[in-house]
C-alpha cells in the first residue's frame, strides 16, 4: 500500500482535554468502543496463556490514553506515543490522576524511538486509518516487537457500509455529522486482506479478524445522531446509547491479532 493524501488530524491537537470529557467526542472511545475490544484482547491474552503482570506493551497512536490506561489497569508495563503533544499532555495528566505509572513519548509511528524487540506486545487502535505510511508503521511494529510478541490492532474496512456511515453521515451532511471534514478519508480505510499482507510481510502473521458491531438497533442510528446535532444530546448521552460489540460482520470496523514469528 502506497503512502496517499493523509487524514486531518488536525482535531486532536486541541488544546482542551477532549478524551477524558464526557461531553466530548472521543470520549465515546472509552464509552462505546473499549469495552468491545478490551473484552477481545483481555480474551485472547487468557486464551493464549501468555503472561499479562509485568509484561511490557507499547500503545502507538496512544492519543489521551485511553487505552493505555485500560491496558496498564490490566497490569502491564505500558508505553504510549503519540505525534500530538496536547493529547500527550492530557494522558500524562489523566493518568497522574488515577496514579497509573504510564510513560507517555511525543513521536510518530513511522519512526519509533525504541530499540528492536523491546516489546511483549504492541497496540495500535484508530490509529491505521491515519497515519501517512501504514507499511512503514507496521514495519515498525514488527521491529520493537520481540520474537513471539502479539500484535493488537483495530481500524476502518474499505466498503461501502463505511464510505456511507464514517465519510457521508458522520462528516458530510450536516444533519448527523459528528467529525470534521477529512477527518477520515475513504481512500485511507484498510480492508482485513491487506492488512493481514502488510502484516505477512514483516514478519507478523495475521491470527484472527473480528468486526465491531452495533450493540444497538442500528434502525435508530440516524435520529441517536440528528438528536446530537439538533442539540437535544450531547455526546454523553450519545455515547451511552450507541455501544459496540465484537461480532462476525467487519464490514464496517475490525479488529484482530497477530503474532511475530520467532527466528
Amino acid at each position: 500500500m502506497l503512502a496517499q493524501p493523509v487524514t486531518n488530524n488536525t482535531v486532536y491537537n486541541a488544546d482542551r482535554d477532549i478524551w477524558w470529557d464526557p461531553d466530548e467526542l472521543f470520549f465515546m472511545l472509552e464509552t462505546s468502543v473499549n469495552p468491545a475490544r478490551m473484552g477481545y484482547f483481555r480474551r485472547i491474552l487468557q486464551q493464549q496463556q501468555v503472561p499479562i503482570k509485568h509484561a511490557t506493551l507499547l500503545d502507538v497512536g496512544c492519543g489521551g490514553g485511553i487505552l493505555a490506561e485500560a491496558f496498564t489497569q490490566m497490569g502491564m508495563q505500558v508505553v504510549g506515543i503519540d505525534p500530538s503533544a496536547s493529547a500527550i499532555d492530557t494522558a500524562r495528566h489523566h493518568a497522574s490522576q488515577q496514579q497509573l505509572p504510564i510513560t507517555y513519548v511525543v513521536g510518530e509511528g513511522e519512526r519509533l524511538p525504541f530499540a528492536d524487540a523491546s516489546f511483549d506486545y504492541v497496540s495500535c487502535c484508530d490509529v491505521l486509518e491515519h497515519v501517512r505510511d501504514v507499511d512503514t508503521v507496521i514495519r515498525e511494529i514488527s521491529r520493537v516487537l520481540k520474537p513471539g510478541g502479539l500484535f493488537f490492532y483495530d481500524t476502518v474496512n474499505r466498503t461501502w457500509l463505511s464510505w456511507l456511515f464514517l465519510i457521508k453521515i458522520a462528516q458530510d451532511w450536516p444533519r448527523w455529522s459528528f467529525m470534521q471534514p477529512d477527518q477520515h478519508r475513504y481512500d485511507r480505510f484498510i480492508t482485513p486482506a491487506e492488512l493481514s499482507q502488510t502484516l505477512k510481510q514483516v514478519g507478523l502473521v495475521n491470527q484472527q479478524t473480528r468486526g465491531m458491531v452495533a450493540d444497538y438497533n442500528v434502525l435508530k442510528t440516524l435520529y441517536y445522531l440528528r438528536q446530537r446535532t439538533a442539540g437535544r444530546w450531547t455526546f454523553r448521552q450519545l455515547g451511552e446509547r450507541m455501544k459496540m460489540r465484537e461480532g462476525r460482520d467487519t464490514s464496517l470496523c475490525y479488529m484482530g491479532w497477530g503474532r511475530k514469528q520467532a527466528h
